[in-house]
């Protein structure tokens, strides 16, 4: 019988808290437990076990990386929303690297279909970058641009991975417009032989 105050929710969140202060590979049952000052079998009617919680934690930092990215694009289009998404995603990135790094596991077929928070983060990338006028498969091949920028750009900031002095959000401005550049003038396949 689950322990008296906890709930799968309460457990998911201290999780998705822990692995902000611990990081993602740290995270554990054992960790969690720790932290209601309860035996790791208290949880076990929350969670299964270590692949369960950081499933429960990638669908929920999901959710709240979608809410964010929803507000920055909402009613903008082009540049403007590719600043709000780019933005809020490195925000998200940067205040929440645990969650982050959750949010970019590879997850079972199951849990990614179910994941609305997951579903909305790549629709939400589509629908930005649509602004564009850019369709199949030059749209997937932009997103891929976009993210792999942001997630390294993201993810060297977290880990202190830039030594020079240059200002990070004058670079990260650049960075954005050379995107905004690269995506209004997307090369056709014809020029790309």
């Amino acid at each position: 019988m689950p322990r008296q105050g906890l709930t799968t929710e309460r457990v998911s969140a201290a999780a998705a808290e822990l692995a902000d202060s611990l990081g993602l590979e740290r995270l554990t049952v054992a960790a969690v437990a720790r932290h209601f000052g309860v035996a790791d079998a208290s949880l076990y009617g929350h969670v299964r076990n270590r692949e369960a919680l950081l499933h429960q934690v990638a669908v929920r930092a999901a959710a709240a990386f979608a809410d964010r990215l929803a507000l920055a694009v909402a009613g903008r289009s082009g540049r403007q929303a590719l600043i709000g998404f780019a933005d809020a995603y490195r925000a998200f990135a940067v205040a929440h690297p645990g969650q982050y790094a959750a949010t970019q596991l590879q997850l079972p077929l199951e849990v990614g279909r179910n994941s609305s928070g997951h579903l909305r983060m790549i629709e939400l990338s589509y629908a930005t970058l649509r602004g564009y006028g850019l369709v199949e498969p030059d749209l997937t091949d932009a997103i891929r641009l976009l993210r792999s920028t942001l997630h390294g750009f993201a993810t060297l900031q977290t880990a202190d991975g830039f030594g020079h002095p240059r200002d990070l959000d004058t670079s990260w401005r650049r960075v954005l417009g050379a995107i905004h550049v690269a995506l209004g003038n997307w090369p056709t396949v014809d020029e790309e032989e």
